[in-house]
């Protein structure tokens, strides 16, 4: 859903559940974040999650990694290890049910990567095939990741290249060359779990995934009540091969212009970025990296851990915005 109509039909059951009646519920019923916590003990939680989306590429056993990688990195990006997952599908009775059982095939690999199981789930028949999962994992609440907690001076680093999805966007229009494709599949696929042990190594507590709320959007959603922003450089974000030139051709998502008109009020941008720029970094994208606040001691061997990584801004005071800056430090 977008992100407005999200927030419009969430918001009459923010009264029903009062976080204090449930203090054991760590993360779940406040400030949104990627996972549902629960704590278990002083050093154990349980971590959930659910996430499934329709095909956006045309390989049915692709598509299923995808959508299984995607589901996972909600774990992730708590600082959590996966126990187990769920399937949840539907598939209309026209398609042939070999198809279906490519989508499975391809999540259960990615989910066997992930060194865990999937122990059952649920199907149903639909118009348009949808897939995805239900994980379950354990985080010690003494040391997960939220979306809160950047403090100034932590430096922002991402772990995964943006613009997934204008090139599935583009995909879908006939635009793309099979390299960009397969680039942009090999980043959907990869798991977040190598970004997430290096972080918790770094000792960071602040991080998300970027997901369909685009870059700027899942960064909104970091920024607290407190004097803190967030502040990217444009020219040191990372682009799939592709990207940046589908933006300038305005073949965006349509999440990109939902994603705009929600978080806007909360972005500052450089006055010389362009307005496919500035659309480019609201653009959805499908399984992407971890954005991590990094304490700034910490940011080399971090980057030296971890073969895909990227220092793209910076933690500030000042108001609560996210700024975009053209150039970098």
């Amino acid at each position: 859903m977008a992100p407005e109509a999200l927030a419009h039909v969430l918001r009459p059951l923010a009264a029903l559940f009062d976080p204090a009646d449930y203090p054991d519920l760590l993360v779940g019923l406040g400030r949104p974040d990627d996972a549902a916590v629960y704590r278990l003990s002083d050093d154990q939680a349980l971590v959930a999650t659910v996430d499934f989306f329709t095909p956006i590429v045309d390989d049915p056993a692709t598509y299923g990694a995808v959508a299984a990688a995607n589901a996972l990195s909600d774990i992730y990006a708590m600082g959590g290890r996966p126990l187990f997952a769920l399937n949840i599908a539907a598939f209309p009775a026209s398609l042939p049910a070999g198809m279906l059982s490519q989508v499975l095939a391809g999540g259960a690999a990615k989910v066997k990567e992930a060194g865990i199981a999937i122990a059952g789930g649920h199907t149903i028949q639909d118009k348009e095939p949808k897939y995805g999962l239900v994980v379950l994992g354990l985080v010690d609440p003494r040391r997960m990741l939220t979306k809160q907690g950047a403090r100034p001076g932590d430096r922002l680093v991402l772990t995964k290249p943006l613009g997934a999805g204008v090139i599935t966007t583009a995909f879908k229009r006939d635009l793309t060359s099979d390299q960009q494709l397969a680039a942009a599949v090999a980043s959907m696929t990869q798991l977040n779990r190598a970004a997430a042990e290096a972080a918790l190594a770094a000792g960071v507590r602040a991080a998300t995934d970027i997901t369909g709320f685009g870059l700027l959007g899942h960064a909104a959603e970091m920024l607290g009540e407190e004097a803190v922003s967030l502040r990217f450089f444009f020219d040191q974000l990372p682009w799939l091969p592709g990207a940046q030139e589908f933006g300038d051709q305005w073949v965006y998502p349509g999440g990109a212009h939902d994603n705009r008109a929600y978080f806007e009020a909360r972005v500052r941008f450089d006055p010389q970025l362009s307005e496919a720029q500035r659309t480019l970094c609201f653009a959805p994208e499908t399984s992407g990296g971890l954005l991590l606040a990094v304490p700034p001691q910490q940011v080399e061997p971090l980057l030296a851990r971890l073969e895909d990584a990227w220092l793209v801004g910076e933690v500030a005071t000042g108001a609560p915005v996210v700024q975009v800056l053209l150039n970098g430090m």
